[in-house]
């Protein structure tokens, strides 16, 4: 069974023990999690498509790590003009283990 779950901005085909890592989310290390903007349940007989979202469907997850990703390097310059500018960034991340996909059919 799998679900089609959106969330920050985008759109993650997960299952059961799936782990992702996705934008961040508040929260602790270890607490449970619940998205409920499902678009699609499938994986059985019944596919179930939301208008936009499957009433009634949700997915569980627990957060395994809140984090940072590697810098990236911003650098921007213009010819002839003595003009250098030079910055980084890091983007927070939260990886979440799917422990169950609840759905209702239609």
């Amino acid at each position: 069974m799998y679900a089609v779950v959106k969330t920050g901005g985008k759109q993650y085909r997960v299952s059961e023990g799936d782990q992702l890592r996705i934008e961040k989310i508040p929260g602790a290390t270890g607490e449970e999690v619940t998205f409920e903007d499902v678009l699609m349940i499938g994986g059985t007989d019944d596919v179930a498509i939301g208008k936009p979202c499957v009433t009634g469907a949700s997915v569980s997850a627990r957060i395994l790590e809140q984090g940072r990703g590697r810098k990236v390097v911003v650098f921007k310059y213009k010819r002839r003009k003595g003009f250098q500018k030079k910055q980084g960034h890091r983007q927070a991340f939260t990886r979440v283990q799917i422990t169950g996909i609840h759905g209702a059919s239609a």
